[in-house]
């Protein structure tokens, strides 16, 4: 390499580098805003849930209705989140694979949950199922309870994460292209063994990423459940519409107690977002180098 070549390229190297008073002033205000909009609020939660010493705070958490907010709040995870993957993985496969007719408007429905206020989920599910909805009397005869049960609850859920899974899939799927699946298609494989041998392999990291964001989604909705469960003390609350019930009622310390325990969940939700985003940024590294 020319001198002339070595000179432009670290001229380059410094104008994206910027100077180093620059540098250090927008990591600073990155740090800056961090601390004060991000990790402050999580520390006061977390001193508030444990201003009355830690007995206090396993009581609150381990108390009746807590208890119950919990296993509703795993259940409606433990149920929504497998079928978005199921949908999500046959959408980006449909979009990714396939050119047809309404495939723009496919894309277009699956973010529609990202524009969509979850209120107003919640309030179409009530007035799809509720006792005054356009179902609610065929529910009523048959004695199906959606609205203010554990169906509706998942339904809003399912609703408010439906894009997670799709959104991490459909770029990765169509930068993969198609050339490996006919590949094994020539080489008699069936559409399962295909999928199985083939897809699955190659989107495991990034569909990995999207349950991990669906999870921590489904696990913190508030707006569409809080309409549809009708919060219901020890039977349709969740953790977060537990705590809203717990600070309305000024008991603050059990408030943020089980506000620190959703924190802690959360955390470890973060935990695995970021081992299986350094995983997809490896072999995409490594995808580069071949």
């Amino acid at each position: 390499m020319s001198s002339s070549t070595q000179s432009a390229s670290s001229v380059a190297n410094a104008a994206r580098r910027g100077s180093p008073t620059s540098r250090r002033l927008l990591i600073g205000f990155g740090w800056l805003f961090f601390t004060l909009f991000l990790l402050l609020p999580l520390l006061i939660v977390v001193s508030q849930g444990l201003k009355m010493g830690v007995g206090t705070f396993v009581d609150a958490i381990i108390e009746p209705d807590a208890l119950s907010a919990l296993k509703l709040t795993i259940i409606a995870v433990v149920i929504s989140v497998p079928l978005n993957v199921v949908f999500g993985v046959s959408a980006a496969w449909c979009v990714s694979k396939y050119s047809f007719r309404g495939k723009s408007i496919l894309v277009t429905l699956i973010d529609l949950p990202f524009s969509v206020s979850p209120v107003i989920a919640g309030l179409v599910y009530v007035l799809m199922f509720g006792a005054q909805g356009f179902l609610g009397p065929w529910l009523q005869e048959h004695d199906i309870q959606i609205v203010f049960a554990l169906p509706g609850i998942v339904l809003a859920t399912i609703f408010v994460t439906v894009p997670f899974v799709a959104r991490e899939l459909i770029p990765l799927m169509q930068e993969q292209g198609t050339q490996e699946e006919e590949a094994a298609r020539l080489l008699g494989a069936n559409g399962w063994q295909m999928f199985w041998h083939v897809t699955v392999p190659n989107i495991k990291w990034g569909l990995i990423y999207g349950v991990v964001l669906c999870t921590a989604r489904a696990m913190g909705e508030f707006g569409a459940v809080s309409v549809v469960s009708g919060h219901i003390r020890g039977v349709t609350n969740t953790l977060p519409l537990h705590v809203e019930i717990l600070y309305n009622e000024y008991n603050h310390v059990a408030a943020f107690a089980v506000a620190t325990l959703l924190l802690i969940m959360a955390l470890f939700i973060l935990l695995l977002k970021q081992w299986s985003e350094s995983r997809i940024n490896r072999l995409r590294a490594s995808a580069a180098e071949e």
